[in-house]
């Protein structure tokens, strides 16, 4: 497995995001097929393993610990702080939140470090920026975690470059973490820039288009009933016809490449930049070989020219989120830009 670097630390080239064993799609994969998926994921030349409080409200932090606590001098974990589920009402019934005070996030430290199982976590990310927050005090806080050995490095995710910025100034950050794909552009207008100029890694979630770029779903109405893709625009069946039309040029393409979809759009990432590596997520051995198999996928220079041409932010039919969602995140869009 090819390497790249993440702050202090040398990973693969892919790493696996961990939330489809517990959260997001549907019904979570049984405790026996998760465990087989990250085990599989370590065997196969795995070293960064993703994970967050939010996923399963800590379900997903209590698989990653129990399979892989004995391992776990061979991988990079991360997880992320900042938003979880909260019993709001008293009533028993977790809700998700988004918390960025210190108090909070140190609590919430507490809590991932006794389900993974671990004394130290290698990468903490604040999985949104609570605007309640100046992001000073959150980054502050998670740089006192650093001080006090909980965590060893600081992370961000969905931010804006002038966020990071001003994020970075106060405690440095060693990663952001920001949906990004063929489809998914945003981080083109300033943060993949900024991170390249501060020495910040970029980690890329969802680089499959959340399974857009796989090919298999071509009926949104299968989609189970909490899966999250149902609130997104993009994936309201109007948008999602449309935007079915851009899979046989792009199936073209990967097969002149001689690579699966899913394959050519890892790879499409990954010649992006030295600092960019993908976390693609997966319920599925099979699935996930076919995954790492992207790092053996040469693009010239013409082949990236066709994929950014076919598929990008002007082709592309529906926003990534829906206004509450969108209201949540400090990621700059396309349409303020135009503005």
């Amino acid at each position: 497995m090819q390497q790249r670097n993440l702050g202090p630390f040398s990973v693969s080239a892919i790493g696996l995001g961990c939330m489809n064993l517990s959260h997001a799609y549907g019904a979570p994969v049984s405790a026996e097929q998760g465990e087989r998926v990250l085990l599989a994921a370590l065997d196969a030349g795995v070293t960064l393993f993703d994970t967050a409080t939010l996923y399963g409200f800590g379900a997903n932090e209590n698989l990653v610990g129990r399979v892989l606590k004995q391992h776990r001098s061979r991988f990079t974990l991360a997880s992320k702080c900042g938003m979880q589920g909260v019993d709001v009402a008293g009533d028993g019934k977790l809700v998700r939140v988004i918390d960025g005070r210190p108090d909070t996030l140190r609590k919430t430290c507490e809590d991932s470090l006794r389900r993974l199982q671990t004394d130290v976590i290698d990468l903490y990310y604040l999985h949104r920026w609570d605007k309640s927050v100046p992001i000073e005090e959150s980054v502050g806080a998670l740089g006192e975690l650093v001080r006090r050995g909980h965590i060893r490095t600081v992370g961000l995710s969905e931010v804006s470059a002038a966020t990071l910025r001003r994020a970075h100034a106060e405690f440095r950050i060693t990663a952001v973490q920001t949906e990004y794909s063929l489809w998914t552009r945003n981080p083109e207008i300033a943060v993949l820039d900024a991170c390249r100029e501060l020495g910040v890694a970029f980690v890329a979630f969802s680089p499959v288009a959340r399974g857009f770029l796989c090919g298999g779903l071509t009926d949104v109405s299968t989609l189970d009933a909490k899966d999250i893709r149902r609130a997104m625009p993009r994936f309201a069946p109007e948008a999602y016809a449309a935007n079915l039309k851009l899979l046989d040029g792009y199936q073209a393409i990967a097969r002149d490449v001689g690579c699966t979809p899913a394959q050519l759009a890892l790879a499409w990432l990954l010649h992006q930049g030295e600092h960019i590596i993908p976390i693609p997520g997966t319920t599925n051995v099979e699935h996930l070989h076919d995954d790492l198999g992207a790092v053996n996928v040469r693009l010239d220079a013409a082949t990236m020219e066709r994929l950014g041409a076919l598929i990008n932010e002007r082709t592309v039919v529906g926003n990534r989120y829906n206004a509450q969602s969108a209201s949540e995140v400090d990621t700059e869009t396309f349409e303020d830009r135009a503005a």
